[in-house]
C-alpha cells in the first residue's frame, strides 16, 4: 500500500465523519411520525400537520415555523417527489424535515440529539489496495425504473438503474445493479458476507465515480459506507436491488457503527 493511497483513504474518512457530525444531519434525528389524513398536533413542534394523496400540509396555528427563511403565516402545502428529496421546516432550534416515502413523513432533527453528542467515528477496516478494483459498466438499453424493499416493513422505493457493473473478485466473475449516483456517477446498494457480522445487516452503499468513456469504472470497496438506517432508527433506508448480494466478506470499508454495538 503506498503512503498517498493511504492519506487519500484517512483524508476521505475524516470527511465522511465530518459530514456525519452536521448538527442538523442524519444523527441529529430524534423522531419520525407518519402524517395522517387529519390535522393534529405532534409533541414538542408548533402547528397542526397532515397529508392528503398528493401533499403534506402545516396549520402553524399560531406557531413560529419558518420555510426558506419566510415565515409560514398560513396554510403551506408541500408537494414532493416520492423517495425523492425531503424539504425543511425551522421551528427554533428544531429543523423537521418533510419527506414522501409512499406517504408523508415529518422528521425532527435536534442539535442536542443525544446519538449526535456521543458521536465519536465510525469503526472501519483499514485501507487495503486490494478492495479497490476495475470494473465495466454495462448500460442497459434504457434506465430501468426499479423497487426495492426497505428497512422500514411495508415501504419500498424506486430508484433508477441505468446499467449493470462487471468486475472480478476473489476469483470469480460478480455482477451488481447500479442506480444513479451524484455528478453523473453510480451508486450501488450491496450486502456480502460480512453483512451482519461485522458490517450492518441491511445494506452498505458504493458510490461510483462516472464512468470513462469505454465504460470502464472503479469499485473502490475501502469506501463503501453505511447508510443512515445504520446510525439511526428514524431513516427509511432502501435496501439493495435483487442480486445485489456478493458471496464473499468483503473486509473494507465501514463497519458496524458503534451506536449499534
Amino acid at each position: 500500500m503506498t503512503v498517498d493511497f493511504a492519506r487519500e483513504w484517512q483524508d476521505w474518512k475524516t470527511g465522511r465523519e465530518t459530514d456525519l457530525a452536521d448538527p442538523y444531519g442524519w444523527l441529529a434525528l430524534v423522531s419520525l411520525d407518519w402524517l395522517e389524513n387529519a390535522p393534529r398536533a405532534y409533541a414538542g413542534l408548533p402547528g397542526r400537520w397532515w397529508q392528503d394523496a398528493d401533499a403534506a400540509y402545516v396549520d402553524p396555528d399560531g406557531g413560529e415555523l419558518v420555510h426558506d427563511g419566510e415565515p409560514i403565516t398560513a396554510v403551506r402545502r408541500f408537494e414532493l417527489v416520492n423517495s425523492g428529496a425531503g424539504t425543511r421546516v425551522t421551528a427554533g432550534d428544531l429543523e423537521i424535515e418533510i419527506a414522501r416515502r409512499s406517504g408523508y413523513l415529518i422528521r425532527v432533527h435536534d442539535p442536542k440529539a443525544p446519538v449526535l453528542q456521543a458521536f465519536h467515528g465510525v469503526p472501519s477496516y483499514g485501507p487495503d489496495p486490494a478492495w479497490s478494483v476495475t470494473a465495466r459498466f454495462e448500460p442497459f438499453d434504457s434506465p430501468r425504473p426499479t423497487t426495492v424493499g426497505a428497512v422500514v416493513e411495508g415501504l419500498s422505493h424506486v430508484y433508477t438503474a441505468p446499467g449493470l457493473v462487471r468486475f472480478e473478485l476473489g476469483g470469480e466473475e460478480h455482477t451488481l445493479t447500479a442506480f444513479n449516483g451524484k455528478n453523473g456517477g453510480l451508486n450501488i446498494l450491496f450486502t456480502d458476507a460480512t453483512s451482519g457480522v461485522t458490517t450492518y445487516a441491511a445494506n452498505r452503499s458504493l458510490p461510483v465515480a462516472a464512468p470513462s468513456a469505454d465504460g470502464t469504472v472503479t469499485l473502490d470497496f475501502n469506501r463503501a459506507v453505511n447508510l443512515p438506517c445504520a446510525f439511526t432508527d428514524f431513516a427509511t433506508c432502501p435496501l439493495p436491488p435483487e442480486g445485489n448480494r456478493l458471496p464473499l466478506a468483503v473486509e473494507a470499508g465501514e463497519k458496524v457503527p458503534y451506536e449499534r454495538g
